[in-house]
Order: C-alpha cells, then sequence, then structure tokens
C-alpha cells in the first residue's frame, strides 16, 4: 500500500537552468506565450513586458493572430517573436510558458476542426514537452465550453459539464452514409463545437497527467467569453459581431431565442486573471470571467444604445449546441487569487468601439 502511495504522488519538478541562480548573472524572467499575436495574447504581451525584467517570446502561427497586434514591440531588446506551430516541437529555455494557442471563435474553429483538435491535443503535449525539459511552470488557457450547455448555473469548477462529444469526423462519416442511403441525419445531435470543446477537455487532462506524473508545475484558466480592442473583426463572436454591424449601420443578428446569456469580461481584467494564477500557489482550474450576465437582447440594446441606436436587431437561426446559459462562479478566484473584474460593460464597449472604428475606417459622429 506503501508504494502504490509513494508511486502516485506527483514527482518533484525539473530544475531549471543553473545560470537563474548564479551570482554572476542577472537572469531575466524569460517567458513565452503561444498565441501571443491574438487578441488576449497581445494583450498579455504589453502587461509583461511593463517589467523590465521580463524577456518575452511569442510564437504564432498568425492563423488567427497578427503581426499588427505586435508591432509596438518588434525590435524590442527584451522581445522575440517567432513564426511557430505549436503542434511542431519548439527548443528554446524558458522560466514560464502561457500556452494560449488555439482558434477561439466559432468561424476559425469550425472552418478547419481537425487543426482545431492537433493545436489542443499535439500542441499542449508540445508545450508540456518544453516545460519537463526546462523546468518550466505552465499556464493552460482553457476554456468555459468545457461546462458544455451547462445544466448548473452559474458553474462552478467542480462541474463535470454538458459537452456533446460528437466530432466533426464523425459528422463527414454520418453524411456520407445518410448521403448515400438516402436517410435523413438530425443535425443537432451532431457537435459541430466538439473540435473545440473537447480538445480543451483533453488539455486539462495532459495538463494534469504531465503534473502528476513529471511533477510539472501546472496552471490552469477557465477563461469565459472575453472582449475588447484587439479581436478580429466578424470573427462570429457575439460582441465584436454587433460592434462591426453597429458601425457599418448594419441590423444586429440576434440568433434565436435571444433569451440565451453570457457573462463578458474586458481583456485588461481577464490579462490580470491570467497573470495573479501564472504567480500564484494554486493549480486550477480556475473560472476567469465576469459573472455580469446578458441576454443576447439585452446585449444587443446596449450596443445600439451606445453606438447607432436608428438600427434594427434581427433573429437569425442559432448554431447547434449553443449554451442556454453562460456565468463563471468566480468564488474561487476571489478566495486563492484575490481577483474579481474591474470593467462594467458599458464601460468597456466603447472602448472596444474606439478601435474597431480605426480599424474600419469609420469617424465618429
Amino acid at each position: 500500500m506503501a508504494t502504490s502511495e509513494k508511486q502516485s504522488s506527483p514527482k518533484p519538478p525539473p530544475s531549471p537552468s543553473p545560470l537563474r541562480n548564479s551570482k554572476f548573472f542577472q537572469s531575466n524572467m524569460r517567458i513565452l506565450i503561444s498565441g501571443g499575436a491574438g487578441f488576449i495574447g497581445s494583450h498579455l504581451v504589453d502587461k509583461l513586458m511593463e517589467n523590465e525584467k521580463n524577456e518575452v517570446i511569442v510564437a504564432d502561427n498568425y492563423f488567427t493572430g497578427s503581426k499588427d497586434n505586435l508591432k509596438k514591440w518588434i525590435g524590442h531588446p527584451r522581445f522575440e517573436l517567432i513564426r511557430h506551430d505549436v503542434t511542431e516541437p519548439l527548443l528554446i529555455e524558458v522560466d514560464q510558458i502561457y500556452h494560449l494557442a488555439c482558434p477561439a471563435s466559432p468561424i476559425f474553429y469550425k472552418y478547419n476542426p481537425v487543426k482545431t483538435i492537433k493545436t489542443n491535443v499535439i500542441g499542449t503535449l508540445n508545450m508540456l514537452g518544453l516545460a519537463k525539459r526546462v523546468g518550466a511552470r505552465i499556464l493552460l488557457t482553457s476554456t468555459s465550453e468545457v461546462y458544455g450547455d451547462p445544466l448548473i448555473h452559474p458553474q462552478p469548477e467542480s462541474y463535470w459539464g454538458n459537452v456533446n462529444p460528437i466530432g466533426s469526423f464523425i459528422h463527414f462519416i454520418i453524411t456520407c452514409v445518410s448521403f448515400s442511403l438516402s436517410y435523413k441525419v438530425d443535425a443537432m445531435i451532431i457537435g459541430v463545437r466538439s473540435c473545440y470543446d473537447e480538445g480543451k477537455r483533453v488539455a486539462e487532462t495532459l495538463m494534469f497527467d504531465y503534473h502528476r506524473q513529471h511533477g510539472i508545475e501546472i496552471r490552469i484558466a477557465r477563461i469565459f467569453n472575453t472582449y475588447g480592442p484587439r479581436m478580429n473583426i466578424d470573427d462570429g463572436r457575439v460582441v465584436s459581431n454587433f460592434i462591426a454591424q453597429a458601425l457599418r449601420g448594419e441590423a444586429l443578428t440576434v440568433q434565436k431565442p435571444g433569451t440565451q446569456t453570457r457573462s463578458f469580461c474586458y481583456v485588461s481584467d481577464m490579462v490580470d486573471g491570467l497573470m495573479r494564477l501564472m504567480e500564484g500557489d494554486e493549480t486550477g482550474p480556475i473560472n476567469i470571467g465576469n459573472p455580469g450576465e446578458f441576454t443576447m437582447v439585452e446585449l444587443a440594446e446596449t450596443v445600439k444604445e451606445l453606438i447607432n441606436p436608428s438600427i434594427e436587431t434581427k433573429m437569425v437561426e442559432n448554431t447547434p449546441d449553443d449554451p442556454r446559459q453562460r456565468k463563471p462562479d468566480i468564488t474561487k478566484a476571489k478566495e486563492v487569487l484575490g481577483w474579481e473584474p474591474k470593467v462594467k460593460l458599458r464601460e468597456g464597449l466603447p472602448l472596444m468601439e474606439e478601435d474597431f472604428r480605426l480599424r474600419l475606417g469609420v469617424p465618429k459622429k
């Protein structure tokens, strides 16, 4: 029995570079951000670069990210940008890894579901392999989508979720069979979101397995809907869609029935939560999000009021497996991180509007 318990206990983490403790060498904290050219990643870069002791390395394949998000840091002596896909191994020396690489917008992850799964699984394996080799602490940005269409509201970290695991490959097979046999398949049984939802669930499993088996220092954040400047315009997420439509004078497309809810966290609050989790002692998972809950109709009315009161709203068909409710229980974040969001939706939306106006070339009236 004692032998069994001894085998199941986590191994101590591998030792970092000896230079970190050398009295002849003042080593900066070398921080890798996978997916650092993306929306949240680039804001994280901005915050980390404020500390003169940090050297920040970004690895991104630009599938959804952009160099424009990092242009203020290109050429800075403490910043490095690498074009790299995390599904391939990366051999560098770092102290911390923020693993953000993965398309988070439905338009992008449904466009190439197999790539999304590979990024979540193989990409996480590669980042964990790097963390194991160099003794780095690694933080995974998981997602509220691991809760699926929740049967518990709000969602605590202890909730296992209600997820449709039928992936796109199965969808392909069923579609081919039904076509050849003239069967009709109910699209609602097909988990078109599962490439992302299940991919993140597997990524969490891998994180804990490496922690238990190899003693890797891990942190897991389950991030909820986040908005702010640098979001991809028309990326399929509701806040960016509504703001872009309002600035263009188009009707706001609200997916039926419009009573489904979401909670929206401004990006500066999200970055603060991720950094607190990385620097703290809690492994996680921990929900990082804003518990303020809005229906889609309420969000549309708020965007209209702030940006363009003259436009209309139009109801459109919903996508399969769209969660009816989404609201984080952030009790754990408050207790162990001392974190809670500060920016209210009505304060954050105008900041995002200003960024979208510049990129769309729409002058302020």
